[in-house]
């Protein structure tokens, strides 16, 4: 399971992995965020994925840091795990976990001491992903919203 940092050359294979994890979001607008994923700064932000010869890509994880305040975390930068996706037919094969550790030794070289990540209340499967890596919980935030 090699695990790499992306480049330009695989936005190709990388977007459609994207849209599986965003569905709401259109392969160009994808296109356009994997782009900006990659102009970042290796100080800013990176993306892993899993990259098999003749296979392609199975796997990405994106992370940023993150200067603002991020719930639950008490310092500041925080690395924030922007999203990880592993294709169903390869998880729970350990590649999300390979993600996740690639992910925190970059966040440790950042000077991180704290890694946060999020997941929609009601997807239960990133829940415990989550959990089975040892994240813990910190707190729930429902979101509002009124037309003016």
């Amino acid at each position: 399971m090699p695990i790499r940092i992306a480049t330009l050359s695989d936005i190709q294979a990388w977007v459609p992995l994207r849209a599986e994890l965003w569905g709401d979001t259109s392969l160009d607008e994808h296109r356009v965020e994997a782009e900006a994923m990659l102009a970042k700064s290796p100080d800013e932000g990176i993306v892993f994925l899993d990259v098999v010869d003749g296979v392609g890509i199975r796997a990405f994880a994106e992370a940023a840091l993150r200067h603002d305040h991020v719930n639950g975390c008490e310092t500041s930068p925080v690395a924030f795990l922007e999203g990880i996706y592993v294709s169903p037919d390869v998880q729970g094969s350990g590649i999300g976990r390979l993600l996740l550790g690639s992910v925190q030794s970059w966040a440790r070289e950042k000077g991180c001491s704290e890694l946060a990540s999020d997941a929609d209340i009601d997807n239960v499967a990133s829940r415990a992903f989550h959990m089975a890596l040892g994240f813990e919980e910190t707190q729930r935030v429902i979101y509002f919203r009124k037309a003016l």
